[in-house]
């Protein structure tokens, strides 16, 4: 009862901050001036956005391949890219569920799910490493236009209160505690227990990148992810008359703005998303909120319907592959009871 009503909770709490987030967004939007930039939309240039957007699941699905091979080198391509899909598909409905659907249509006999989470969380170091490079490379291409954007918001703000300072401290001392906990407790209690175990499974998780033999091509993979990004955010800002001016340093920076609101807890990243870069194209560049919101819009949404295209096909066929291979199951133990009655 008590997890139900947490869950209820947890996602009563991200609906609400999801729909804070929309009527923040709405509220100033000149509906008229927004439906006439959709209307002048160049959706040629949207095929570039799609081929991008595509191709930088293939590569995230290849890197998965790879930090899952010295952990178990029969887990195929094809598993990874269909783990990765239905993930996605679920992350729209119920934010965090996309990691432990991962996770669970990876999970085997030989790679229990704590450890199959570590890679997960292997993959989101990198991605939040890769993050912090995009923002410095932007920084350093266009300090002109960043710069005081970002002493005046991020500098500024942090370096005149020690609060977060504090905060980050006092977790880190938290964590580290809990975690030493954890071992010396062990066998000493069921949760410190069981809780250790789950570390062992992380920590094995998370050791698979130092097992692999090449990490050259996982790192390439990596890159790669970040460059269709970049791609993905230009190709928009060329669908729109308005900013088609940007160039792929606006481009790299709006992708990695982006990416920082999908840490925001809501569905899909409803809401968080398109505030957060409709203010920072109208504050930071001067556009108006309709443009800025146009273009969260076409960038979100465009990925949201590819994500449910190919969340929806890598289902279809996991069904059909389960199926079959029940069936081909239930020939062999047929065949088995066979050839013994003879």
């Amino acid at each position: 009862m008590g997890k139900k009503l947490g869950n209820v909770l947890k996602y009563g709490v991200s609906f609400v901050l999801a729909a804070v987030l929309v009527w923040l967004v709405v509220r100033k939007i000149d509906w008229a001036s927004f439906l006439t930039g959709l209307k002048n939309t160049r959706w040629l240039w949207m095929i570039g956005y799609a081929f991008s957007a595509v191709l930088a699941l293939v590569f995230r699905a290849q890197r998965w391949k790879q930090l899952l091979k010295p952990l178990d080198s029969r887990i195929r391509y094809g598993r990874c890219w269909d783990a990765n899909n239905i993930g996605n598909l679920g992350g729209l409905v119920l934010p965090g569920s996309s990691e432990p659907i991962r996770a669970g249509l990876i999970t085997s006999k030989n790679v229990p799910f704590q450890t199959v989470f570590g890679t997960m969380i292997m993959e989101r170091a990198w991605d939040f490493l890769f993050i912090f490079i995009t923002f410095v490379l932007a920084l350093v291409l266009k300090w002109d236009l960043f710069g005081g954007f970002f002493k005046g918001h991020i500098l500024k703000p942090l370096g005149g209160t020690v609060l977060p300072w504090v905060i980050l401290v006092l977790v880190v001392l938290l964590t580290a505690g809990f975690i030493w906990a954890s071992y010396h407790y062990r066998g000493k209690s069921k949760f410190f227990t069981r809780v250790a175990g789950i570390l062992d499974g992380l920590v094995q998780g998370l050791g698979s990148f130092g097992r692999m033999k090449n990490k050259l091509p996982y790192i390439i993979h990596t890159t790669m992810i970040w460059v269709m990004y970049m791609f993905m955010s230009y190709f928009c800002l060329k669908a729109i008359p308005e900013l088609s001016g940007m160039d792929l340093a606006d481009a790299l920076f709006l992708s990695a703005l982006g990416n920082v609101a999908s840490i925001v807890p809501v569905p899909g990243g409803i809401g968080a998303y398109h505030y957060l870069l409709m203010v920072c194209i109208s504050s930071l560049y001067g556009f108006s909120d309709e443009t800025g919101l146009l273009f969260a819009t076409l960038n979100h949404e465009s990925h949201a319907l590819i994500i449910l295209a190919l969340g929806i096909w890598s289902y279809i066929k996991r069904i059909v592959v389960m199926k079959n291979k029940d069936i081909a199951e239930i020939r062999a133990e047929k065949q088995q009871e066979k050839e013994s009655s003879e």
